[in-house]
């Protein structure tokens, strides 16, 4: 079937807050140049980052008006450039989409059909579901590469890790128990404590009444912990660096304590110096879009290779995502940012959409 001239697409005319920058539009379908893929969307989701891109909040900042989802998506390839090789009419893929810094721009995934880097096109079964389809490229792969690449956590090792109940927090917990390490998992209520026990956490400490430094040299001994990864940075990351044993290793990927904050003052993590000088620790910071320009692209798509046979294994479970018509973008954002909710909106089209209902 011939792609049609036109198509919708959700597009932010300026920096500000998403539903009132957005605008469904109509634009031309793009053509693919040598070594691309027309990809029709199938579903794409909503991620705290997109809508942090939008309000001029995040690591990088596209040139507007822009077409929001700079993350990922899953559809399958509608037309090849010239030269592409390797990928077929009609194969279904997920897109990486998220912009590699340093690199060029990256189509957002907020439209019926996105142009892609065949190098970032990864082929996806037909048994895997749009939603966990669509979701592959971000948060699994963020939990394998601080696991297993930035921190290179072995069996029976202690693993500290703060927002345990995020969607990260929860991967890194299925990922840890699959290869043998041992997780201690920090979380603000204590209402939670027994949910993230339940997914296989092996230690919970609750931050609202329970002091967290004590309470890892009680699980791991005095010294500490030698490997913690942070989501929250401010007071509990920290706490969290405090809690290293001598020559320790703490990776920040995240401060979610900061992301509505606009006081340069709070957006810290105070570090004590004595603790990282005397006792030698390091404190450095993970970006997935830094990884992506440091990585090759076939190591990029052998990581997410593995993302993928984990989810297709059962190893990694990813929550069922919320469908939302393109034209529901109010709605679908305000779910987004919506506290307590299960699953991610997606932005999901035709048959995509009716997968979902069934």
């Amino acid at each position: 079937m011939p792609k049609p001239p036109t198509m919708r697409a959700l597009v932010a005319g300026k920096v500000g807050e998403p539903a009132d920058v957005l605008r469904l539009e109509s634009r031309p379908v793009p053509t693919p140049e040598a070594g691309q893929a027309l990809i029709r969307v199938k579903a794409t989701p909503i991620h705290a980052s997109d809508l942090h891109v939008l309000r001029g909040r995040y690591g990088f900042s596209p040139e507007f008006p822009t077409v929001g989802g700079h993350m990922e998506c899953v559809g399958r390839i509608e037309a090849l450039g010239p030269d592409t090789e390797g990928l077929e009419i009609g194969e279904r893929v997920v897109a990486m989409a998220v912009p590699a810094v340093p690199g060029p721009p990256v189509a957002g995934t907020w439209q019926e059909y996105v142009v892609a880097d065949a190098r970032r096109l990864l082929p996806v079964p037909d048994d895997l579901s749009d939603s966990s389809a669509s979701q592959l490229a971000v948060n699994p792969l963020t939990a394998l590469l601080l696991v297993t690449r930035e921190l290179d956590v072995q069996p029976g090792e202690w693993l500290l890790q703060t927002a345990a109940g995020s969607t990260v927090g929860r991967l890194v917990i299925q990922l840890a128990r699959h290869l043998g390490i041992r997780t201690i998992n920090v979380v603000r209520r204590r209402d939670a404590v027994e949910e993230i026990k339940a997914l296989g956490g092996d230690e919970v400490i609750c931050t609202e009444d329970e002091d967290l430094m004590q309470r890892v040299a009680e699980i791991a001994g005095p010294d500490g912990v030698r490997k913690a990864i942070d989501c929250v940075a401010g007071h509990v990351g920290a706490q969290v660096s405090q809690a290293l044993a001598p020559g320790g290793q703490l990776v920040v990927y995240g401060a979610l304590s900061t992301h509505r904050q606009t006081d340069p003052a709070a957006l810290t993590i105070p570090l004590f110096a004595r603790s990282v000088i005397y006792d030698t620790k390091a404190v450095r910071g993970f970006w997935l879009n830094r990884w992506f320009g440091n990585a090759s692209p076939a190591d990029a798509l052998r990581a997410l290779s593995e993302v993928r046979d984990l989810v297709a294994d059962g190893v990694l479970s990813i929550p069922q995502g919320r469908p939302f018509a393109l034209e529901s973008f109010t709605e679908a954002i305000s779910f987004a940012e919506a506290p307590g909710h299960d699953g991610k909106p997606l932005f999901v089209f035709d048959d995509a959409r009716d997968e979902h209902d069934s």
